[in-house]
């Protein structure tokens, strides 16, 4: 008897437990936005351009995460996974996420040091996408390879969009120096992509749309836009290197996108590069973000002063699109009260010339967003 009950008890010591964690975020933003011109119809306000509600579970090797976000009235779901972790080191991840490619994804929307993300970064990456992504991390090496789906498909069923186009993308990360205080990575990332889905017949896997927007969600409004008839395939490239020592980091990335087309239509190339300047005012030395190949956040009660310089190209007079230029310059102030609290200040300037149908423009925009997150 005696007996039994001890093995009835190793046992139950032994069985993993199903663990539940509820999370959420809300952004409190105003902007005062001063345009040059107001062809662009950008206004000053406030709004609350980011709440979500979520859940991450864990049992034994196995996780996942539900995301619900909640903006401007609209409902729309964000990550949407299921985990497998092989060990400490290596993992397979399957659902809807942002697949790593290049810096950018070491952070979501919601942690970008600057506010916002580089233009760069929004128009020649991708957003989440449904998808299968292995993941290895090590002390030095952190790589990634990923197989995904165009955007739609968490929009729209195969009888309205079609075939849907498949795409493939990696990130390879070298890190000789990854703790507090004294960082250094470089790395490059790589991808291939269908042609994207579109309404009108004509245009279905036929087409890419690009677009960025001026640095705000308080108003969202595109900046450059260009679309790609007769697309085919689109092919993207991006190193990027970053370097952190004491309170002091920099981060530059750069991008190449072409996209080859039907027709006799030439190939068209866009491109785009950032580079940012992180100084610790106020707090300890950066620290890595081992596991998704950055920076992390900034402990409770560190200052933080960060400028970033952003160039993106959409207008390619080989190909006959011209989508702009833009030309961005940031400065921003984050504090950091505790681990749920981030208070941003931003103040940018912004120049977009060349675009097919849209005047020049210069807008200057000074924000601020209270951020919370548990």
């Amino acid at each position: 008897m005696t007996m039994g009950l001890a093995i009835a008890a190793a046992y139950a010591q032994e069985e993993p437990k199903l663990t539940a964690k509820p999370s959420g975020r809300i952004l409190f933003d105003a902007a005062y936005i001063n345009p040059q011109h107001q062809e662009d119809e950008l206004n000053s306000g406030v709004g609350i351009p980011d709440m979500r509600v979520g859940v991450g579970f864990s049992y034994d090797k196995w996780k996942g995460k539900i995301d619900m976000g909640y903006a401007y009235g609209k409902v729309n779901m964000k990550d949407v996974w299921l985990e497998y972790d092989f060990d400490k080191q290596n993992f397979v991840r399957g659902g809807y996420f942002i697949h790593q490619y290049g810096f950018q994804s070491s952070t979501s929307s919601s942690f970008k040091e600057t506010m916002e993300e580089p233009q760069s970064n929004a128009v020649f990456n991708n957003d989440r996408m449904i998808g299968l992504m292995y993941e290895h991390s090590a002390k030095k090496f952190l790589a990634t390879a990923s197989v995904v789906v165009e955007t739609d498909a968490m929009k729209q069923t195969t009888d309205a969009t079609g075939n849907e186009a498949l795409g493939a993308m990696t990130r390879l990360l070298y890190r000789p120096f990854a703790e507090r205080g004294k960082m250094l990575q470089v790395g490059i990332s790589g991808g291939i992509e269908g042609a994207r889905y579109n309404s009108n017949d004509a245009l279905n896997h036929k087409q890419f749309t690009l677009n960025t927007r001026w640095p705000t969600r308080v108003a969202k409004i595109n900046s450059q836009s260009a679309v790609v008839t007769d697309a085919k395939t689109m092919y993207k490239f991006s190193p990027e290197a970053m370097y952190s020592y004491g309170r002091f980091a920099v981060v530059g990335q750069y991008f190449l996108n072409s996209i080859t087309r039907d027709n006799q239509q030439e190939t068209f190339t866009g491109s785009g590069a950032y580079v940012t300047l992180r100084g610790l005012i106020k707090g300890r030395n950066y620290s890595p973000n081992m596991g998704d190949g950055g920076i992390a956040t900034p402990d409770p009660g560190n200052m933080e002063l960060c400028l970033q310089y952003n160039y993106t190209s959409l207008s390619d007079a080989t190909a006959g699109i011209y989508g702009g230029y833009l030309n961005d310059w940031a400065l921003c102030y984050n504090f950091y009260p505790n681990k749920y609290m981030i208070w941003r200040v931003r103040a940018s300037y912004t120049k977009v010339t060349n675009r097919d149908g849209f005047a020049n423009n210069e807008v200057s925009i000074l924000e601020t967003r209270l951020q919370v997150k548990f």
